[in-house]
């Protein structure tokens, strides 16, 4: 994940391409038939189907397809009825694309407003543009300071441009909390690469732990991809580190975590952000893989249900194994969640031909979701933060499982099982 590239320049005014028949709808429409000077809706959104974020959008089909569905007769306000369209584009993982991407949506398809997930490589841009071109924007899965901070924000904060999720704060604190319930000397190795997220985890990482009263042993950081660990991992075992934390792609930590067999090194914890998120890293590890901690946005286990179809954290994990004979992914949740809150937002906006009338029901927005709740403003303007826990990914039966293991400041998310050391 990297900061945001350099905003398309604005083609045309923002306020003339809204006019022309756009609208924005308030609520869920009784089943009928829509006829053809229904006016459109139309919901852009970008994510990296493709390149080596795409398993951040693996769900996305079979999400937007669930969607869809249920907007299938239209949404309603003051009595008239609006069709809705879903524009979805790929944005390669590519930064530069994603601008395109997100540009293209505004200008040419002329999208009342729109969305992105996965990273600050789709997030930023899209609002970049949205912002330069005055179109609302809502946008998640990506750590909020990445997202906020990366963006140069403006004194005020953003005017158009919106973001829920977690924050390192949050991340820290369940991490933290979870070393505290284990025996070790608080020493602490970090492993954080060179890109935009990583030094802004290292930033929060080192404050936070410090002050939580452990020993941070920080080797410096380092290139992403084809990494030669054995200056850290010697940095770890002369000063003994017991813990190991940081942010690491899983071929990263993969071949981290062979150099450190082949060498000696044997901590007690590692919890990692970004490695362990998918069933498909825990199986590119092996056996390797049993023991290793990461961060939890989401479990089936979470007591939250969706606004939209009233489901639970449990049944939609199931609907998706189901449907697609895949693993659940904490990713799927966020997705519901993003059109959840637009569709809330839409349902409340008061004119539906009016941006500002858009902007007004975004911040008003106090709504339970699949992930939790969801209110601006958080701990800055633009910013509404969900939880996040601390896992761990277990073998039981011969199958790997991730368990909540550390809820500190989320009492209401349950553990699932206590921690396993590693040695």
């Amino acid at each position: 994940m990297t900061e945001a590239s350099r905003p398309i320049p604005k083609a045309i005014d923002r306020r003339t391409v809204l006019k022309g028949g756009l609208a924005v709808a308030a609520s869920l429409s009784s089943p009928g038939v829509l006829r053809a000077a229904t006016p459109t809706i139309r919901i852009g959104h970008v994510s990296p189907r493709t390149g080596p974020m795409a398993g951040f959008a693996e769900a996305d089909p079979y999400m937007l397809d669930q969607i869809r569905g249920l907007l299938a007769n239209g949404l309603q306000i003051g009595g008239k009825t609006y069709t809705i369209e879903i524009i979805a584009k790929d944005s390669q993982t590519d930064e530069s694309r994603t601008a395109e991407v997100a540009a293209e949506l505004i200008l040419k398809d002329k999208v009342t407003i729109i969305t992105a997930s996965s990273g600050s490589v789709d997030t930023n841009p899209v609002a970049n543009q949205a912002e330069l071109n005055e179109v609302p924007c809502i946008t998640t899965d990506n750590p909020w300071e990445s997202y906020y901070y990366g963006r140069n924000p403006p004194k005020e904060g953003f005017e158009w441009t919106y973001h829920f999720f977690w924050g390192l704060d949050e991340v820290l604190q369940a991490f933290t909390g979870l070393w505290q319930t284990q025996s070790t000397n608080k020493t602490v190795g970090f492993l954080f690469n060179t890109a935009q997220d990583d030094t802004s985890w290292r930033e929060a990482f080192t404050k936070a732990i410090g002050q939580a009263g452990f020993t941070i042993v920080d080797p410096g950081q380092f290139p992403a991809f084809g990494n030669d660990f054995t200056p850290q991992i010697a940095a770890f075992r002369k000063a003994g580190v017991e813990i190991v934390t940081g942010n690491l792609f899983t071929p990263d930590f993969s071949t981290f975590w062979t150099q450190a067999a082949q060498q000696g090194f044997h901590p007690k914890i590692v919890t990692l952000g970004k490695a362990f998120l998918f069933p498909s890293a825990i199986a590119s590890l092996g056996d390797r893989a049993n023991g290793m901690g990461c961060e939890l946005w989401w479990t089936p286990f979470h007591p939250f249900k969706s606004s939209l179809t009233g489901v639970s954290a449990g049944q939609l994990a199931g609907d998706y194994e189901k449907a697609t004979q895949r693993p659940w992914t904490q990713p799927i949740a966020f997705k519901h969640a993003l059109f959840e809150v637009v569709i809330d937002v839409l349902k409340r906006t008061q004119d539906p031909d009016d941006p500002q009338s858009i902007l007004a029901a975004i911040n008003a927005t106090d709504l339970h979701t699949i992930v939790g709740h969801v209110k601006w403003p958080g701990p800055v303007r633009n910013v509404a933060v969900t939880p996040v826990v601390a896992g761990q990914w277990q073998k039981k039966d011969g199958k790997f499982g991730v368990e909540i293991v550390g809820n500190a400041g989320h009492p209401e998310i349950a553990d699932t099982a206590p921690l396993i050391p590693l040695g």
